[in-house]
C-alpha cells in the first residue's frame, strides 16, 4: 500500500518525540531560513561574534534542553571561519543539554582532500570529520560529496544526499524533449552521477576521458559517446574556478553539440569562475543552494547563472530524522 506523502510541517505536528531546532551559522542563513520555512518552524536564535583578535565566540539564546538540535553551516567562503563556528556550536550545544545534535552541512568542501596522493600532506576530510565527532555531533547530513568513501571517515551516522532529482527536474523544466539530449560527464569521476540523471531524463550518455600529466595537470584524451547536433547537459559536483568547466563545454561544441546546458550540485564560483561563466559558450550554468550564491555574482553573470532550490529535501530528510524515519526513501 503506497503512505501518502505528507509535509514535513504535518509529520512533526504528529510527533511526540523531543522538541525540533534548527539553528543557522553565518556562511547560509538565506538557505536555514528556507529549510525552516519547508519545516514550519522558525530558526532558531542564536549570536556568533568575533573579538578583535580574531576568535570567535557563540551564544544560543534560548533554551535547547533536551532538544533535537539541527545545525545548518556550509563550508564555504571563509571556510576555516565556518568550520569553527560550527564546532563551537556542536559544543555549546551539547553543554546546554541538548538531546542530539546534528551538523546539516549543505556543503562539505574537505571531501576534495580523501586520500594521501603526495607525500606529507593530510588528509584533511578525516580530520574534519574527526574534529566534528570530537565537538559532540550526534550525526551528519549533507548533500554530494565529491568522493563518497569521505562518509567512511565519520564514526557517526551520516546521511548523504543527492541532488540528482532536483537537476533533472531542471533539465526537463527547460528542454521539454530532454529525453533526445545527452548527459555528459566531464570525467570518469562524474560517470555514475551522469549516469543517474540520464536514467531519469531517459537520454543518452557520454563522458569524456581525461589524461593525467602531473599532480596539477590532466589533458582530455578522447570522448566516449556522441554529442553531434544534441542538447548536452554538463554534470558534476561542484564548479570552483570553473576552469574544467571550459574545457569541457569546448570539446562538447568542437564535436558538434548543439546547446550546453550545465547543472552542478555545488556553485562555488571562486576566483575568475563568474568571469569565465559569462564568457562560456552555454545557454545556462545551474547550481543549487547549498552555496550562496550573490546577486552580484548572478548580475554578472551575463544572465547565466541560476540557483535551484534544495531546501525541500533537507526539510524532508530533518524531518525523517527526527520523527525516526528512513532518509533513503526520500531518493525513490
Amino acid at each position: 500500500m503506497t503512505v501518502p506523502h505528507r509535509a514535513p510541517s504535518e509529520r512533526l505536528a504528529s510527533s511526540r518525540r523531543q522538541p525540533l531546532l534548527v539553528f543557522a551559522g553565518q556562511s547560509n542563513c538565506p538557505l536555514a531560513q528556507a529549510i525552516c520555512a519547508n519545516l514550519g518552524v522558525p530558526l532558531g536564535k542564536s549570536k556568533t561574534e568575533k573579538f578583535t583578535n580574531d576568535n570567535i565566540i557563540v551564544h544560543y539564546e534560548e533554551s535547547l534542553r533536551e532538544g533535537d538540535v539541527f545545525v545548518v553551516q556550509t563550508f564555504s567562503t571563509p571556510v576555516s571561519d565556518a568550520i569553527m563556528e560550527l564546532l563551537l556550536l556542536i559544543d555549546a550545544a551539547k553543554s546546554a543539554s541538548a538531546g542530539r545534535v546534528t551538523a546539516v552541512i549543505p556543503y562539505f568542501s574537505y571531501a576534495r582532500s580523501d586520500k594521501k596522493d603526495s607525500p606529507r600532506i593530510s588528509i584533511a576530510g578525516r580530520l574534519v570529520a574527526d574534529l566534528l565527532q570530537e565537538a559532540g555531533a550526534d550525526r551528519v547530513l549533507t548533500m554530494t560529496l565529491h568522493s563518497p568513501q569521505v562518509h567512511g571517515f565519520f564514526k557517526v551516522p551520516v546521511d548523504h544526499l543527492s541532488a540528482d532529482r532536483v537537476l533533472s527536474a531542471h533539465f526537463k523544466s527547460c528542454v521539454p524533449n530532454a529525453h533526445d539530449g545527452v548527459v555528459l560527464a566531464p570525467d570518469a569521476g562524474s560517470i555514475k552521477r551522469a549516469s543517474q540523471i540520464a536514467r531519469r531524463l531517459n537520454s543518452g550518455l557520454a563522458m569524456i576521458d581525461k589524461e593525467r600529466l602531473s599532480d596539477t595537470e590532466v589533458r582530455p584524451r578522447a570522448l566516449i559517446g556522441d554529442v553531434e547536433g544534441k542538447t548536452v547537459f554538463i554534470v558534476d559536483d561542484e564548479i570552483s574556478t570553473a576552469g574544467s568547466l571550459v574545457e569541457t563545454v569546448s570539446i562538447a561544441r568542437s564535436l558538434g553539440a548543439r546547446d550546453v546546458y550545465v547543472a552542478v550540485t555545488h556553485g562555488v564560483y571562486t576566483g575568475p569562475a563568474i568571469e569565465r561563466i559569462a564568457a562560456l559558450d552555454v545557454t545556462q550554468v545551474a547550481s543549487t543552494n547549498t552555496v550562496y550564491v550573490s546577486p552580484e555574482k548572478i548580475a554578472a553573470s551575463n544572465g547565466k547563472l541560476a540557483v535551484l532550490d534544495v531546501a525541500p529535501l533537507f526539510a524532508d530528510a530533518i524531518t525523517n530524522i527526527h520523527v525516526g524515519q528512513s532518509v533513503s526513501t526520500l531518493f525513490e
